[in-house]
């Protein structure tokens, strides 16, 4: 299969792409060429959609794939822009969404009929990126890849996780974990939780491909009924030194004390979210599998302690701080 990825040279990108390459697939991949050319035996083209198309096009022109994947379209312009072109020679397309396009289910165990949101905006292209705006970008990108392309694949992943994570969403919890002691776990412990293992997303998105599906489907590693609590609790187990400790805090007075998802991430802020309770069973019956969680996390961790970069900005809760809750949490 000769395959275009767009992006390709960073974390999502990159299981697909090694994913790809392992099962001897011919590999171009369209990015910016800020993050380097990881993968030489792979062709790299640098362009930027953002800025003049006409170079993208001039790259493209004359090329013919098997299939493409976009793994960071986040504006309709984008897309349209990659479909213009590849002028209808990018064979099958697969756009990589995310549930957060989805409404909130009406219950557990939601599956690929939910309503997507209202994008209700005249121009998307104009709104900012933002929480509050993500999902609904990503809902007019799937349209217009709708639009454009006839073979179509669209996956909608949870949280996704694993080596060359560059957030501290995951990582944030395995760092503080893996230092052992008391930690602070904002409740409830059995909100509904959901992740995307990045290794399995990548040999499933090649799969699909390989097989010539099309539809729209949930990407989850876990099952609905699989909680926060849970997660914590496995990465206890699998990287907690001894005598590690889970401190399980109400979280609604943490959201009194001002505390909220950029310093707890992944946390629901007290208000457990049905959106991390889809199904998967569309997946799976396309090929997903989902390997243990310890799996994920002892190579996220591996990764971790190799020197992996994850970005230590914006989610912080520092040990004091911490310390500070969990005593006035006690009192």
């Amino acid at each position: 299969m000769d395959l275009l990825v767009v992006g390709g040279t960073r974390f999502v990108g990159r299981h697909i792409v090694q994913a790809a390459l392992s099962d001897g697939h011919h590999l171009t991949l369209l990015h910016r060429g800020g993050s380097g050319e990881p993968y030489p035996e792979a062709e790299h083209l640098h362009a930027d959609r953002d800025g003049d198309v006409s170079v993208l096009r001039s790259l493209l022109a004359g090329r013919r794939f098997d299939a493409a994947v976009d793994v960071c379209g986040y504006w309709p312009r984008q897309v349209r822009s990659l479909a213009d072109a590849l002028d209808g020679d990018g064979g099958q397309h697969l756009f990589v969404s995310s549930v957060s396009a989805n409404a909130e289910p009406a219950g557990p165990g939601g599956d690929e009929t939910t309503p997507l949101l209202d994008v209700d905006a005249e121009d998307p292209d104009a709104l900012e990126m933002s929480d509050g705006t993500y999902g609904r970008l990503k809902v007019a990108c799937e349209a217009a890849a709708a639009e454009r392309h006839e073979r179509l694949t669209i996956v909608r992943p949870s949280y996704v996780v694993g080596p060359y994570d560059p957030t501290d969403r995951f990582c944030w919890w395995l760092d503080r974990i893996g230092r052992g002691g008391e930690v602070l776990a904002p409740g409830p412990p059995d909100a509904p939780m959901q992740l995307m293992d990045a290794i399995d997303m990548g040999q499933w998105v090649v799969r699909l491909l390989s097989d010539g599906v099309t539809g729209s489907y949930h990407a989850c590693s876990t099952d609905p009924g699989w909680t926060f609590g849970q997660m914590l609790d496995e990465i206890v187990s699998a990287i907690g030194p001894g005598g590690t400790e889970l401190r399980w805090v109400d979280g609604g007075w943490l959201v009194e004390q001002g505390v909220d998802g950029s310093a707890l991430p992944l946390w629901s802020e007290g208000t457990p979210e049905l959106l991390m309770a889809l199904d998967p069973a569309a997946a799976r019956g396309t090929g997903l599998r989902a390997r243990p969680f310890p799996e994920t996390v002892l190579d996220t961790w591996r990764w971790m302690r190799g020197g992996g970069s994850f970005r230590s900005g914006p989610v912080e809760l520092t040990d004091e701080r911490a310390a500070e809750l969990l005593r006035r949490a006690s009192a």
